[in-house]
């Protein structure tokens, strides 16, 4: 048997899919879900407000759904299995479909499937020639797949299921790391009397006349320093401001920002920033640390407090002398470092597990691959 007799081991999807169409109609359930391209369920953002939910479908447990309307213009196709017991409601526009016979086709190794790159571009390739890009359902059933024998699919899905629990497991534990840090700062606000921020910090307005800095930064709201987005042509860089190792940068204008104050701690390299930024540093670090103070900055609540403390009319900006004001419990330099040190640690541990989840899911055509392989080696032998 060669190469191209094994193809037969490919199998036509369709011949081990069925669709599915259980709708809403007693409005017994509520939870509406969506699907992302990334081919896991969410909460759905849509306002149902006067819709008529009957008409929702229902997905249940081992049940996948899919918008097949748009995959040609996102090159992937959005589908998720559903794994939870409680059903819930998706869109109606979603086709919902669940595999015929669980004793040929697993439905976490067709997810498996599902989540290759190489999945996705051939349910590109199979899109009709709309605007969209839209998969029919007859176009998706004629595709096929690497479908081995059950045992082989309980094999890949048993070592993906590892891999994911062992993720997952890391990342509740990021929970209670969080919920420390959170304490910390709430038990020193019922127990430490407040400070005013003012007696700490001071301007910086250091210009970066001698164009000895060259990294351009910007300053987002989720409190870190970026690459500009503006137009630097022809910009005399000579009028940005320096942002120096451990100090602060921060935009006073508020109003436009989706209720956040960008701001930032350099704790890289020298950079430059634009000359209407607000510049400053800690004055007084045996007194007050500036990694304990981003701490502070980095809290929602700070985020909520700059808000509402904002002055002006279509404008409206938290200037030097609000940032001033601004009274936080500081306590002993040993306290401080022991958060910090609770602190870097929640964040090492965040990257790690992003590091985590961004090799799990590459592992798919892995997997996939060795099932090919797989195949490949049995015809061979039958040969």
């Amino acid at each position: 048997m060669n190469y191209k007799e094994s193809k037969k081991y490919f199998k036509r999807l369709g011949d081990y899919i069925q669709l599915v169409d259980s709708r809403n109609k007693e409005l017994s359930i509520t939870n509406l879900l969506g699907i992302n391209i990334s081919k896991n369920f969410m909460p759905s953002i849509a306002n149902t407000s006067n819709i008529d939910l009957s008409r929702y479908k229902i997905i249940s447990k081992d049940q996948f759904a899919t918008n097949i309307m748009h995959v040609g213009r996102d090159e992937r196709l959005p589908v998720a299995l559903y794994g939870f017991v409680e059903p819930a409601i998706i869109s109606p526009a979603y086709m919902t479909f669940e595999v015929i016979d669980q004793n040929e086709l697993l439905p976490e190794y067709l997810m498996i499937t599902f989540q290759r790159s190489e999945f996705d571009r051939l349910s590109w390739y199979y899109c009709d020639s709309s605007i969209r890009g839209g998969l029919e359902w007859e176009r998706l059933c004629e595709m096929k797949i690497p479908i081995p024998d059950i045992e082989e699919q309980q094999k890949q899905v048993m070592l993906y299921n590892a891999l994911l629990f062992n993720q997952k497991s890391y990342e509740n534990s990021l929970a209670d790391l969080q919920l420390i840090c959170d304490t910390f700062i709430e038990n020193l606000i019922k127990t430490e009397k407040p400070k005013v921020l003012g007696e700490f910090i001071e301007q910086s307005d250091e210009r970066n006349k001698d164009l000895q800095v060259t990294l351009l930064q910007g300053v987002s709201t989720a409190k870190v320093l970026i690459e500009t987005k503006a137009n630097t042509t022809g910009v005399n860089f000579k009028t940005y401001k320096v942002v120096r190792t451990g100090e602060f940068v921060y935009v006073a204008d508020t109003s436009r920002r989706g209720d956040k104050i960008a701001l930032a701690m350099n704790s890289a390299e020298p950079c430059i920033v634009s000359g209407i930024y607000t510049v400053f540093r800690v004055n007084k670090p045996k007194e007050l640390l500036s990694e304990y103070l981003y701490l502070w900055f980095a809290r929602p609540e700070f985020d909520r407090y700059a808000r509402f403390h904002s002055w002006g009319s279509a404008r409206e900006t938290f200037d030097w002398t609000d940032m001033c004001d601004v009274k936080l419990p500081i306590p002993d330099i040993k306290v401080q470092e022991a958060i910090i040190t609770i602190y870097n640690t929640l964040e090492t541990r965040k990257q790690i597990n992003e590091k985590l989840k961004n090799t799990i899911k590459p592992l798919c055509p892995v997997l996939i691959k060795g099932v090919v392989d797989c195949i490949h080696k049995l015809a061979i032998i039958k040969n």
